[in-house]
């Protein structure tokens, strides 16, 4: 007889450890997987460090049997989603499980009962925690490890979860791009024949000036990104917390910004692939994590990147000096990667009907390798 099942809410630091150390045990066998920082993932879920929280709110849940912790999972209401989109619609994620249908049905059972008794009418995910965040579950491209900041999970989870009602939403795709090659000749003349003359300009960003840096990326992509599916601003609060998290691991050649006549107009930020160098710490940094993590990053550098943002301002989207501020912003920053030892890199994610940044990203040699599912579901 089977050990019965049980649903434990989240509620002191002690389940939370649990909690984020559950899927250790469900990806043991998998070569791909990358076990995150624990000390990380604790200040992600510390509403005194993570100023999501001062918009959202979250709950979380373990489900067991006997002793044993057999899947996990959160609900999120963020208030600025509401704000913007009036939708009556909550969130979940860090969805993780055994293939057991039970398991899931309870977990969401959870998730959704808590999302209905504050007055959502609609869940959608995963989301780990904001759209912002880690986003989507994988669905295709199983074959590789994630990079910084993307999800991995098993075959099956995508089935388990269109068992519970959920239904796709939309489509996230992330690209696998050949840092060493350089642009295809359709690529290099275009950004050669659309760039003479036309007073654009490109830069690293200034370490000196790193704030104000980072303000002047976070500007364009809110501006670029606004009609995008789902889209909420950062806070100020988020941008600053943002910036302590980035300075210390990145340099000025990782974000560059196109200017058309003296203006921002574009960007793009890469950030060295910190699953590559954590892959195995086995989520620790004591005793000799540490020191392994800086030599890595610091010392050595990794050979994988990701870039996570990529915009031109909505005024230059669809014309031909936009074309040529996204090319030349992915090319500088190809080009001084490739200079400094990366062979690879992840360009992710892009909204699958986001045709411009597909053509874009395509024309310049990415090649399209995974595949992330957001989903949605009317709660009754």
């Amino acid at each position: 007889m089977a050990t019965p099942l049980r649903i434990q809410p989240v509620e002191d630091r002690r389940t939370l450890k649990q909690f984020l150390k559950m899927p250790a045990r469900l990806y043991a066998g998998d070569p791909n997987w990358v076990q995150p920082l624990m000390f990380e993932r604790l200040e992600h879920l510390n509403p005194k460090k993570n100023p999501y929280f001062e918009h959202a709110e979250v709950g979380y849940w373990l489900a067991f049997r006997g002793e044993r912790p057999v899947g996990r999972i959160s609900a999120q209401i963020d208030r600025l989603h509401l704000e913007r989109y009036d939708d009556a619609t909550g969130h979940f994620g860090f969805l993780e499980a055994e293939d057991d249908t039970e398991v899931f049905a309870a977990l969401f059972e959870a998730a959704e009962t808590w999302l209905r008794a504050r007055g959502m009418r609609r869940a959608t995910g995963p989301f780990t925690l904001s759209i912002n965040d880690e986003t989507g579950l994988l669905i295709e491209g199983f074959e590789a490890p994630p990079y910084l900041m993307m999800g991995h999970a098993p075959r099956y989870c995508a089935i388990r979860v269109e068992e519970r009602g959920y239904r796709k939403a939309r489509d996230l795709v992330a690209y696998a791009f050949d840092v060493a090659a350089p642009p295809p000749p359709r690529a290099r003349r275009l950004l050669e024949r659309l760039s003479k003359g036309g007073g654009l300009s490109f830069r690293p960003i200034e370490m000196r000036r790193f704030d104000q840096e980072l303000q002047t990326i976070v500007d364009i992509f809110n501006d670029a990104w606004s009609d995008n599916w789902s889209f909420v601003p950062m806070t100020p609060a988020e941008v600053r917390h943002m910036g302590k998290n980035l300075k210390p691991i990145v340099r000025a050649e990782y974000a560059w910004i196109g200017e058309a006549d003296g203006e921002p107009a574009a960007m793009t930020v890469t950030l060295p692939n910190l699953n590559e160098a954590i892959a195995d710490l086995g989520g620790r940094l004591l005793p000799l994590g540490w020191a392994k993590l800086l030599w890595r990053l610091k010392v050595r550098g990794t050979r994988t990147a990701r870039m996570p943002l990529m915009g031109v301002r909505k005024k230059y989207q669809g014309t031909q000096r936009g074309a040529a501020l996204a090319l030349g912003v992915i090319e500088a920053v190809r080009g001084w990667h490739a200079d400094h030892g990366a062979k690879e890199a992840e360009l992710s994610w892009v909204l699958e009907d986001n045709r411009p940044t597909h053509d874009i990203i395509e024309m310049v040699g990415g090649r399209a390798y995974k595949t992330y599912r957001v989903y949605e579901k009317i709660l009754a």
